[in-house]
């Protein structure tokens, strides 16, 4: 930035005197003789009071004047400022599949407690510190959540309100219920299930039971507003209840989805859906999920994360009508569970970023990048004592070899848990370390 300055004037400084006028004659011979000594007298003391003067006199600094002209002409000049530049915002985002609570499970975390409560937290605890690095996560909650109605397991679930507490406490924020299980206690688990997700913190958002589908579940993170929608395939043949509160949108409500996700995106920056489908126990994406996801991202929706299957199945980059790149992971597998089969204890968490630039014009960039697959494994002793859940990259040899799942499965070693992964979801989106 170039600013103007101003030479300083040539005014005569105050110690340097201006010369005198000149006398006139007075006679020849008296004037000489007296112009002489006159003259002689006068330079002497023209010439003490000059050099003391001189002397006595301060000593310029050096672009004092230059200095002060330059601050004064400074001063005057218009500011001039940086050009504005576009506002950047991220969130770190992860999604996990099915939290699958078999009575096992809520057993174990009874006798923790001494059968005076239930203690879940020993299920999760390896993996919390991962969960903090991400601003948002996002979790299929496979089972009602409640105290009200007895716990339950397989094939009609219910699970304790200490293990909803638990998966708060590992950093879930956004909780799906849209599954195979909404119905499993009917109109009163809906309701009560319901009712303890509204008595968590006000940071928690629950999608997939629908009050009034008009109403679009909506969280903003850093400055970036997100839209959660969740759908599934079944409810394992159980109606929707006459009496109940709330109610599951079913994947072949095709009409109801496209309008959710044209609504979610005229109210969020990003909008999310999450689909129970696919085949179980299958590694093969079916046609019908390949067909249906091509849909979502025509409609509008930015990432699609998939569940139900129990095991791991691709995951996928498509293009959209409108050019846009939308991330599908078509089964994240489960998350926590007491299956008995290898490839049931082998999961993925889908993790990516979304960035929003905002131009100095207002206008704005959503951006979904960095999408990846990190493995995680359940794990159990013998006759499925002590389930807990790993990192691939922290479980080992020593603990794969002790795997209760060995017992019906027969091989269970990190070569083979890297084998299901490699040979079903592209190397590009995993994570190891």
């Amino acid at each position: 930035m170039q600013k103007k300055s101003r030479k300083p004037g040539k005014a005569i400084p105050k110690h340097v005197r201006q010369p005198s006028k000149k006398r006139t004659k007075k006679s020849a011979v008296t004037g000489a003789i007296l112009a002489v000594s006159g003259v002689c007298v006068l330079v002497l003391a023209v010439s003490g009071l000059l050099f003391g003067a001189i002397e006595a006199a301060p000593k310029p600094v050096q672009g004092s004047a230059a200095q002060a002209s330059s601050t004064s002409s400074d001063a005057s000049l218009p500011s001039v400022s940086e050009p504005a530049q576009p506002t950047v915002q991220t969130v770190r985002f992860s999604a996990t599949g099915d939290n699958l609570i078999h009575d096992g499970i809520y057993l174990q975390a009874a006798k923790r407690t001494g059968g005076t409560g239930y203690d879940f937290a020993p299920v999760y605890e390896n993996l919390k510190e991962f969960y903090a690095e991400f601003d948002l996560n996002w979790l299929n909650q496979e089972t009602l959540v409640t105290d009200e109605i007895e716990p339950d397991g397989y094939p009609q679930f219910c699970t304790p309100a200490a293990c909803g507490q638990a998966v708060y406490d590992l950093g879930m924020r956004v909780i799906s219920m849209s599954n195979n299980h909404a119905y499993d206690k009917y109109a009163k688990g809906i309701e009560a299930t319901m009712r303890f997700w509204d008595s968590m913190p006000d940071d928690v958002l629950t999608t997939g039971l629908w009050s009034d589908e008009t109403e679009i579940p909506i969280l903003e993170k850093n400055g970036i507003t997100f839209a959660f929608l969740s759908y599934t395939e079944s409810t394992n043949g159980i109606p929707t209840p006459d009496d109940a509160p709330a109610h599951v949108i079913y994947t072949s409500q095709e009409e109801v989805i496209q309008s959710q996700i044209q609504r979610a995106n005229e109210l969020a920056d990003v909008v999310v859906a999450g689909m129970h489908w696919g085949v179980e126990n299958s590694h093969d994406v079916s046609a019908s999920q390949e067909l249906l996801a091509q849909k979502l991202a025509d409609w509008g929706a930015d990432v699609i994360i998939g569940t139900h299957p129990h095991v791991v199945q691709a995951i996928d980059m498509l293009t959209a009508a409108n050019g846009r790149q939308v991330p599908v992971a078509y089964s994240l597998g489960n998350f926590v569970s007491a299956q008995q089969y290898a490839d049931q204890m082998i999961s993925v968490v889908m993790t990516f970023d979304v960035t929003k630039t905002t131009q100095v014009d207002g206008s704005s960039e959503i951006g979904v990048t960095n999408v990846k697959a990190v493995p995680s494994v359940t794990h159990y002793d013998a006759n499925y004592a002590n389930i807990r859940q790993y990192l691939y990259r922290d479980y080992t040899e020593e603990l794969a070899a002790q795997h209760g799942t060995r017992a019906s499965s027969g091989r269970f070693d990190l070569a083979y848990i890297r084998e299901v992964l490699t040979q079903t979801i592209d190397e590009s989106y995993l994570q190891w370390d």
